[in-house]
C-alpha cells in the first residue's frame, strides 16, 4: 500500500508567527487519517498546503506523488474533494442547483446529486435557497459538493463542527462507506470521539508540531496504566491493579456473582492529548 500523502520537515511561517514546524507524516492509500488538535494548532494550514492553496515555508509535501505546487492542474483537482470553512456556494441558488452546477463542471451524472444528498441527509431540503440555510446545513451542502465527483482523496476540515448528533452520525456512516469503497480520507478535528470512531491512525498536533502519531488503540495502550475497572451489581465501580494481584481480586469479586462488567482502564485520546500537551482540546 503506497502513500497518497507524504510530508517531510514541513514548516509554515506567517510573518514572525510559526504555524507549522518540522512536521512529518504519511497517509496510506485507502486509510482514514486524523490530524487532531485545538483551534490554532495548525490543522487548517496543513490542509491548505496539501491542497495547493498555500506554499510551505520549508520542507516538502507530496500528494499523489507530486509536489503540492502541481495540484492546481485540473487532473489533480478532479481526484480531490475538499471541505473547508470557505463554502464557495452560490447564495441565491437552491441546494440542488448549486450541486447541479458542480456536477456539470465535473461531468458527473445528475443521479449522483441524489446520492450525495442522501449521504448528508438533505434530500428533502434540496429546493431550499442557500442564503436561508443554517450553518449546519451549509456545512452539509459543502460536504455534498466535495463528495459529488467521487474523489480518490477527501480532505475534511472539521466536517461535523456545526452539526447536531443525529446529522453527525449520518455523516460518519457515509464517510465509513466511502472509505470502504476505497476513498482515502484526511480529517482534521478537535473531536476525539469522532477521531476514534473514524480514523485508522491519528496525529496529535500542538502548536504546529506533531506530538504523537499512531493508531488510536495503540496510543490508548501506550498510555494505559494496566489497571482494570469492575462495575458491580451493588452499584460500585472498582478500579484494580493489573497483573497477578489484580487477577486475584477480580476472581474474588466474580466468585460472589457481583460483577456486571470488566474492562481495561485505557485513557481516551482526549486524556492523552491533555497529558502530552497540558491543555484541553477546545
Amino acid at each position: 500500500m503506497h502513500n497518497i500523502i507524504d510530508v517531510k520537515s514541513l514548516a509554515k511561517m506567517f510573518g514572525n508567527q510559526t504555524a507549522l514546524e518540522n512536521v512529518h507524516f504519511q497517509v496510506k492509500k485507502g486509510e482514514t487519517f486524523g490530524l487532531l488538535g485545538p483551534s490554532g494548532s495548525g490543522k487548517t494550514t496543513t490542509i491548505k498546503i496539501l491542497t495547493g492553496q498555500l506554499a510551505p515555508t520549508a520542507g516538502e509535501a507530496y500528494v499523489f506523488e507530486k509536489a503540492t505546487s502541481h495540484l492546481k492542474k485540473g487532473k489533480y483537482r478532479q481526484k480531490m474533494g475538499v471541505l473547508t470553512d470557505n463554502s464557495g456556494l452560490y447564495a441565491r441558488l437552491s441546494i440542488y442547483d448549486n450541486l447541479k452546477l458542480y456536477a456539470d463542471l465535473y461531468n458527473v451524472a445528475a443521479k449522483r446529486i441524489d446520492e450525495v444528498l442522501d449521504m448528508v441527509n438533505l434530500r428533502q431540503e434540496q429546493k431550499k435557497i442557500v442564503s436561508k440555510l443554517s450553518k449546519g446545513m451549509l456545512q452539509r451542502v459543502t460536504l455534498a459538493r466535495a463528495l459529488l465527483h467521487e474523489p480518490e482523496l477527501l480532505f475534511l476540515d472539521e466536517p461535523t463542527s456545526a452539526l447536531d448528533p443525529v446529522n453527525s452520525k449520518h455523516i460518519h456512516e457515509g464517510l465509513r462507506r466511502l472509505n470502504e469503497q476505497g476513498t482515502t480520507i484526511f480529517l482534521t478535528t478537535h473531536d476525539m470521539l469522532e477521531a476514534e470512531q473514524l480514523c485508522d491512525r491519528v496525529a496529535l498536533l500542538h502548536k504546529g508540531m506533531i506530538r504523537l502519531l499512531d493508531e488510536p488503540k495503540a496510543l490508548r495502550r501506550q498510555f494505559s496504566d494496566g489497571s482494570l475497572v469492575l462495575e458491580l451489581k451493588d452499584g460500585r465501580v472498582v478500579k484494580l491493579p493489573g497483573g497477578a494481584d489484580g487477577a486475584k481480586e477480580v476472581y474474588q469479586y466474580m466468585s460472589t456473582n457481583n460483577v456486571i462488567s470488566i474492562h481495561s482502564n485505557e485513557p481516551t485520546l482526549g486524556d492523552i492529548f491533555v497529558e502530552v500537551t497540558g491543555r484541553e482540546l477546545i
